[in-house]
């Protein structure tokens, strides 16, 4: 596998509506969350990615044709306006993710249309949002979106989401969290759906200075350079026909070892 030198375009889509209602998350994040989660992917990662943000309320939510062509991963954070997300709009991004585009997806996005739509469930789970403690044990040492995170980590004030989550089996699964009422949850975990990978971790919600945290930082940063492609193009997986002997000679054959 050849390493990739061109710098990672990474887009941060944020909801930005609790920022703008509701003063104490704008106490906490005065730039909106979708700000300080690119801060900490810029700080981790440096002059390895180009970081832009992208809200709700922008033309087409900000996630045109063209901006989604241009984006190696895309970052989502919402929480109380999933709804008014247009389908248009999450056809477009189910596309791009299928083709090659990463995705990370955060905390309250769980109930975003685009994760329902990519994992086939509810994606719904039990919560309490009461300042509960967050540990978030590690338990895929060995894996690109776990390096350099400490084993475990506390986030002292968090939102709890706790199991069961109703999601289709992860891919991986590299965090489990312990919360202060002795539940778990399966905080950090991978899947891939067409050539595309996706990240969801858990910790974030919009009542605590989660994003400030630098353990949460560094995680989202691993897992916003995992999830890029290895591909050279965005492609969409297609139906192709070959003829007899074709895949042995490698006559006319576009398959997957082609790339």
């Amino acid at each position: 596998m050849t390493e990739n030198h061109t710098p990672l375009r990474v887009t941060v889509w944020g909801e930005n509506r609790h920022e703008q209602h509701q003063p104490h998350v704008a106490e906490i994040y005065p730039d909106g969350m979708h700000n300080t989660i690119r801060e900490g992917i810029e700080e981790n990662l440096g002059p390895r990615a180009e970081v832009a943000t992208v809200t709700l309320d922008d033309p087409e939510h900000g996630l045109t044709e063209d901006r989604l062509r241009n984006t190696d991963v895309l970052v989502w954070w919402g929480h109380a306006a999933h709804g008014e997300v247009t389908d248009e709009v999450v056809e477009r991004v189910h596309r791009h993710v299928l083709a090659g585009m990463g995705l990370v997806v955060l905390h309250s996005g769980h109930w975003s249309k685009i994760f329902g739509k990519l994992m086939g469930t509810t994606c719904t789970l039990r919560w309490r949002s009461e300042r509960d403690r967050e540990i978030v044990w590690t338990v895929d040492p060995t894996h690109p979106i776990a390096q350099g995170v400490p084993h475990p980590f506390i986030i002292p004030e968090q939102e709890m989401y706790g199991e069961h989550f109703d999601i289709p089996a992860p891919d991986e699964l590299i965090f489990l969290s312990t919360f202060s009422g002795g539940e778990v949850f399966r905080s950090g975990c991978t899947f891939k759906r067409g050539y595309g990978k996706i990240f969801f971790f858990s910790p974030g919600d919009q009542d605590y200075p989660v994003y400030h945290h630098k353990d949460v930082r560094r995680v989202i940063a691993n897992g916003v350079e995992w999830a890029r492609t290895v591909r050279p193009e965005r492609t969409d997986p297609v139906l192709l026909r070959y003829e007899t002997e074709a895949f042995y000679t490698g006559h006319s054959y576009e398959g997957a070892m082609a790339n």
